[in-house]
């Protein structure tokens, strides 16, 4: 009954064209039907075989008969480069007639696509559906003349004339999801979908981050996973609060979000009594352009007072020129109030595709090298910077090359007012040798404006050998590393992943047993298990962390591998030894993660009694070393250190991140002596907040 009601009651009336004529393509895509037609009916045979066709597979909703409705739909699609139809939006006002047209759609065969200049082409058309009608009529071909040049000049005007009406704001559907936008770095967040990225068998690529959307969309449906956390709210607030983006804009051609966002803290760190808190006001975009271009910025403006140790860590790294600290991994901070920080960040980046094999990055922000939560090569512990990136991908390769413009902010270096500028170029290689074990090599140099030669155009070569070039320009005019990361995947659920950083190229004083200062190693063994003990959304981590005194330092202080007196690689520097443990739980917007750090940490004394460099900052000189020989880990003002951090919350905006949460740190810091900069202390710190997840906040240093 169903069925002949449909039959008696929907007509399709004649297509219209998004273009208004045929100068997109030469030849209309071509049914099957139509493969005899003369090329100027080709018109009218595409638009009879598919009414006929979408009318004689057409159901109309139960919803249709029972509220006696009448008015129109309209199908906005294409036909693509390989003759497949594809839906783009549909405008209707039943959910009902939207779900049949696309059924309908997705019955359509492979046609013959449209051509332009003899290769094949996208085209899209507009199919208006008036409901009740009788059925289509038949278009009859034609030898009508066509209009004459006067008409159709005139027509164009005209059409010109409404070129702003035509403008049509199509509804937003989740584009970021396969786009190629950076995934913001937020280890939580990445926690979601590690599982998904690392089965047996498959050929991706996990140790270079931030990840882009569209490589992790193909093993993680983004809105599928989504779609359940979703609450059925029908208000304009309630539907932005709980589940959309703030403003969406979309066409035929591009799409935008923008949104606001927070981080809000406040708390006590009961041990030192100080009242703390964080006062972010952030607005960030993201969108994209065409079909190869994507960008992304936000705009932080934030106003906070820590923890008393995270404090006396901001300032005692504060920069040249009377600025009172640095915030650890956001920026210079200026004095507010009278004993809080005031600090704006900016970070963006704008990517771009040519082809399925490369990506192109130029941007402000972080990058990060690994697969653990710690990185010995490049993580993203330090502030922002300007960066140029390029990805490359094929067979069983991933080759990324970044270009990065740092600074040194200390008064040693600072000339008329300004920072001293710095560069590192560094390229990492990901093999996947089997479908269980992957390999990496990295390679990294730093050098700086020294003679005025500015940015090196040695380095600009994405393949060549660093080492080689750092010898050319002189050993005290670059600094270079080198790396090897490895995992494997034992099952689906475990895998193990080690990393080993080389910062000299003495043979014999690594190999050797004399503790020399030019054994500047690290090493890092790691593993996780997802879904542990059976328990769904359960990961357990753990991680241990080794590197030598004297790394990533070197004879000419400002080429250390650091940038705004914090380092590159690692949270605590150097001369140091750590066990990390994790657990993260998620259920549904609710979410738990329990991190506990042991470490053992080497400071220098800095006393007028004992001013020697033992190799546990990076800033410090080689010159000024303990010793050439007999350096163990951990020497100087030995500390034992212990992290313990626990947080609990809730997701109130999957679109937007916006997560509230509780958490508390427990920090013991025990120096064999203490000094004036290093001093036995504990820490208690309770802290409530809502934030916007847009990067990683370390308070475990």
């Amino acid at each position: 009954m169903k069925n002949s009601a449909s039959f008696l009651i929907l007509l399709l009336s004649v297509i219209s064209f998004a273009q208004n004529n045929n100068s997109s393509f030469e030849k209309y895509p071509v049914f099957t039907e139509c493969a005899a037609v003369e090329i100027d009916q080709l018109e009218y045979c595409f638009n009879n075989t598919l009414q006929q066709f979408v009318y004689s597979n057409f159901k109309s909703p139960e919803i249709v008969f029972s509220e006696n409705y009448q008015g129109s739909m309209s199908v906005f699609f294409e036909v693509d480069k390989e003759g497949d139809f594809k839906v783009l939006y549909v405008d209707a006002i039943y959910n009902e007639l939207k779900d049949e047209a696309k059924r309908v759609f997705e019955l359509l065969p492979k046609i013959t696509p449209a051509t332009y200049n003899g290769n094949p082409a996208y085209v899209q058309f507009t199919l208006p559906i008036k409901i009740p009608l009788v059925a289509p009529s038949v278009i009859t071909p034609t030898n009508e003349v066509k209009e004459n040049e006067i008409t159709s000049e005139a027509k164009k005007i005209e059409t010109l004339k409404n070129e702003y009406e035509s403008l049509e704001n199509i509804p937003y559907n989740n584009e970021k999801y396969s786009s190629e936008i950076n995934i913001p770095l937020s280890h939580h967040n990445y926690s979601k979908f590690d599982p998904a990225l690392n089965r047996v068998g498959q050929n991706n690529h996990t140790a270079q981050k931030p990840f882009i959307y569209s490589e992790v969309n193909k093993y993680y449906d983004f809105e599928a996973k989504i779609q359940p956390l979703l609450w059925n709210k029908t208000s304009w607030f309630g539907r932005k609060l709980w589940n959309e983006h703030f403003i969406t804009l979309k066409g035929t051609d591009y799409w935008l979000t923008i949104d606001p966002g927070v981080d809000l803290q406040i708390g006590k760190d009961t041990d030192a009594d100080i009242d703390t808190y964080n006062n972010t006001r952030l607005v960030y975009t993201q969108g994209g352009i065409g079909k190869n271009i994507n960008f992304f910025a936000v705009i932080y403006e934030s106003q906070g007072r820590f923890a008393d140790y995270y404090n006396r860590y901001a300032e005692s790294i504060r920069p040249d020129g009377g600025n009172p600290a640095i915030i650890p991994g956001r920026g210079i901070a200026k004095a507010f109030k009278e004993d809080s920080y005031d600090y704006p960040v900016a970070t963006g980046h704008v990517s771009y595709t040519p082809s399925k094999a490369f990506n192109i990055q130029l941007g402000h922000g972080k990058q990060f090298i690994g697969d653990g939560y710690r990185s010995l090569l490049l993580s993203d512990n330090a502030s922002s910077y300007p960066f140029f990136k390029i990805n490359t991908t094929f067979w069983k390769l991933k080759y990324t090359n970044t270009w990065m413009s740092l600074r040194d902010v200390r008064p040693e270096v600072t000339q008329d007012g300004s920072f001293r500028t710095k560069y590192m170029a560094n390229h990492y290689l990901s093999y996947n040798v089997t479908k269980r074990l992957n390999i990496g090599l990295f390679e990294s140099v730093i050098w700086q404006n020294d003679n005025d030669r500015g940015f090196d155009f040695n380095y600009i070569n994405p393949i060549i050998f660093y080492r080689a070039i750092e010898f050319s320009t002189g050993s005290r005019g670059g600094n270079a590393l080198i790396g090897l990361t490895a995992k494997y995947k034992f099952t689906d659920r475990i895998n193990a992943y080690a990393q080993l950083i080389l910062d000299e190229f003495s043979t014999s004083d690594i190999s050797g047993a004399n503790g020399s200062y030019k054994n500047k190693t690290g090493y890092q063994l790691g593993l996780k298990y997802y879904d542990a003990f059976g328990m769904k959304n359960l990961t357990l981590q753990t991680e241990y962390n080794r590197v030598r005194p004297y790394t990533y330092s070197h004879n000419t202080v400002v080429l250390n591998y650091g940038h705004n007196n914090q380092s590159m690689a690692h949270t605590l520097g150097a001369n140091f030894s750590e066990f990390i443990g994790i657990a993260r739980y998620d259920f549904g917007r609710i979410y738990g993660d329990l991190k506990i750090i042991v470490a053992k940490r080497g400071f220098e004394f800095n006393t007028t009694e004992d001013s020697f460099f033992y190799g546990g900052s990076i800033y410090g000189s080689e010159d000024d070393r303990i010793s050439d020989n007999g350096n163990e880990l951990a020497q100087g003002n030995t500390t034992d250190f212990f992290h313990a951090e626990l947080q609990g919350g809730y997701v109130i905006n999957p679109s937007t991140n916006l997560k509230a949460y509780a958490s508390v740190i427990f920090r013991d810091f025990k120096p064999m002596e203490n000094t004036k900069t290093v001093f036995e202390n504990q820490t208690t710190w309770f802290n409530f907040g809502i934030r916007t997840d847009l990067f990683n906040w370390y308070n475990d240093f």
